[in-house]
């Protein structure tokens, strides 16, 4: 078999392909830009702001409706058994408008705000996680959301009314050999007249095995009059060429409708182009920008169910006597279950209202909650197997079977796994949020570790550089979280005092943005190597957005007169455990192994270690790691099943 057709790329054009992509301005105020800069805005999230009384009658109104069509008509159980989500289940979303809760209602959608977007999919992910992905890589990554942002009138109008009501769409970026690294994108889409002609192989195509459109990323060769580049197309799904090959089977979300999608010279109207050539990768990565809200939005949906399992099933299991929830081994982790769930709905709550009040710039807030999300709701589904015990690692299907109640416990661990991979695994969102966490240093002292700079151009950075940080660092020094009256708000008579919380938040964001720029200072343009240190970086910034976000909506809640006592409790929970990771991650900044893991790497990787290996067998099956991905037509049978 021959090798994968994937274009090879250096580094540093894999660098720059991924940096041109990138949204390089600051238009507007971003709460966790600045958390990283070591200045804590609160005044940008506090008060909470809150959605318009019309949005939230809207909003609600459809939730009643969704909640009754999960209670009535989704059978989890059923979609779990036969790895499918019924036709019918999937023609009564149709019906219900749920393909178009974020499009506008004059496109014949819903026009629900981010907000309830969120809730939304929290409600039908709790149902089942697999209607969840599918409604969310629709509405998110799929057709709506890039058209919405970057279309032309005349797309909308044409695509718009098939996505709110009778068509799902899909989004193609991946491929056999090309993940999170787009400059080795093989797909083609070579112009031809009006048309471009598009061939190539798409892997882990969400929605593609019954997707009626798709949103595929392809490279447009340059030549004259194209400019070229990676490039965004809405292509047809039944238009002739296309061949679904496989519907791919995975560890969960069983009724997940992925594949693989080839194109063998699929022809493609140039008006179905999305923006320019070459835009591709920006539009996909600002549709993300608020797409990446949905994923933990289902985590927040799984988090509530876990609490509410752990709470029915402690109530009834006993050891020694008494409840386990009261036996303090098991009622830690349902400590951490609650106080884990109120925090990251606080998360999901505050961006969304923040994305769409469009008042602030929420990259980075969006892309903390996806990584904090899918981070710890794996972490709460873990412990609520550990909670249920064996009965935690038995089927639904099996507990039923012998008498007891169908929890599926094991499933919803199984489901969760998959979101810390999903749109951008953890190591790479440590990543691309470390880019943008000092991306300060980078506009003012970049050229000072830029290799290919001339030494005039390193002299004019460097006179840059020492104007800013002889402006920054001072401020770095001292804050209103060394006053011990500052935040007073956060701790009325009768509740909880949350105000030591944000005090600490903020010293911890000078501290953070203090130990960036020493990390700048001693490895310079080593410091992207330094991947556990920038993802500790990150790690702590998600901690410090979610301390502030708990903190922030517990007020809410106590100034609407709705659960305030218990809210400040559960944000005090949090906040506490919250502050042992952050001082953790502090110390793990500079005392770690990372030098050690490097060397044992290197080890594993040139066959030191291979005797480790000895006694065991490999079950894995014969064949190539990567499948061949050469363009041609294709030899499989076409398992493409659009539901109409």
């Amino acid at each position: 078999m021959s090798a994968p057709s994937v274009r090879p790329v250096s580094e540093r054009e894999a660098r720059q392909v991924a940096e041109a992509a990138r949204e390089q301005d600051w238009k507007k105020p971003s709460f966790a830009k600045e958390l990283f800069l070591g200045r804590f805005r609160l005044d940008l999230i506090h008060p909470h702001p809150s959605p318009a009384v019309e949005d939230v009658r809207r909003g609600e109104e459809f939730l009643s409706k969704l909640r009754d069509f999960c209670e009535t008509r989704i059978d989890s159980a059923r979609i779990e058994r036969e790895a499918r989500i019924p036709d019918e289940t999937i023609e009564g979303l149709k019906e219900l408008g749920a393909l178009g809760m974020k499009i506008d209602t004059k496109y014949g959608g819903l026009g629900l705000t981010q907000v309830y977007y969120n809730k939304a999919l929290a409600l039908v992910g709790s149902a089942s996680p697999a209607i969840g992905a599918l409604l969310s890589a629709h509405q998110s990554i799929g057709v709506p959301q890039p058209l919405k942002l970057f279309g032309t009138q005349e797309q909308r109008d044409t695509f718009l009314p098939r996505c709110a009501r009778t068509d799902i769409s899909a989004f193609l970026l991946t491929e056999p050999d090309v993940g999170s690294d787009p400059a080795r994108l093989a797909t083609l889409a070579v112009p031809d007249g009006d048309d471009y002609i598009l061939d190539g192989v798409k892997l882990w195509t969400t929605n593609g095995v019954v997707a009626d459109l798709l949103v595929v990323m392809a490279r447009v060769p340059k030549s004259e009059g194209h400019k070229g580049g990676i490039t965004a197309f809405v292509v047809e799904a039944a238009s002739e060429g296309i061949t679904v090959e496989n519907r791919n089977a995975f560890m969960g979300l069983r009724g997940l409708e992925n594949g693989v999608t080839r194109f063998h010279q699929v022809r493609v109207p140039a008006t179905h182009r999305i923006g320019p050539e070459g835009a591709g990768l920006k539009i996909a990565l600002t549709t993300l920008n608020t797409g990446r809200l949905s994923l933990p939005a289902m985590c927040v949906g799984a988090g509530k169910w876990c609490l509410k399992i752990a709470r029915e099933w402690s109530t009834v299991r006993e050891q020694w006597g008494k409840s386990i929830a009261r036996h303090e081994a098991v009622g830690s982790k349902i400590a951490f279950i609650a106080a884990t769930t109120f925090a990251l709905e606080a998360v999901v709550d505050l961006s969304s209202q923040m994305a769409d009040e469009d008042r602030n710039d929420i990259r980075i807030e969006a892309a903390l909650a996806k990584l904090y999300g899918s981070e710890m709701g794996w972490l709460m589904a873990d412990e609520l197997v550990q909670i249920r015990g064996g009965r935690g690692f038995e089927t639904a299907a099996s507990l039923a079977a012998r008498g007891e109640r169908a929890v599926p416990t094991e499933q919803i661990l199984r489901d969760l796994r998959i979101n810390r991979i999903f749109e951008g695994s953890s190591e790479i969102m440590h990543l691309l949020i470390a880019r943008e966490a000092v991306d300060a240093h980078l506009s003012v002292a970049g050229d000072l570790i830029d290799p290919e700079k001339t030494l005039g151009e390193k002299a004019k950075a460097g006179a840059r550089a020492g104007g800013f940080y002889a402006r920054w660092l001072p401020k770095l020094v001292t804050g209103p979280g060394q006053l011990p009256r500052t935040y007073t708000e956060f701790h009325p008579p009768g509740h909880r005092d949350l105000s030591g919380h944000l005090r600490f938040a903020e010293r911890s964001s000078r501290r953070l943005a203090r130990s960036t720029f020493y990390a700048m200072s001693r490895w310079q343009g080593r410091l992207e190597t330094k991947q556990g240190f920038l993802g500790r970086i990150v790690d702590i910034g998600a901690e410090l957005f979610a301390i502030s976000a708990a903190c922030v909506r517990a007020e809410a809640l106590r100034a609407e007169g709705d659960h305030g006592t218990e809210a400040y409790q559960l944000a005090d929970a949090f906040c506490r455990q919250s502050r042992i990771r952050v001082e953790e991650l502090f110390g793990r900044l500079w005392t770690n192994t990372d030098e050690l893991d490097r060397k044992v790497v290197a080890g594993v990787m040139s066959g030191a270690y291979e005797w480790l290996e000895r006694g065991v067998v490999d079950p894995s099956g014969e064949g190539p790691w990567i499948a061949d991905a050469t363009p041609g037509p294709s030899k499989a049978e076409n398992v493409h099943r659009p539901i109409h």
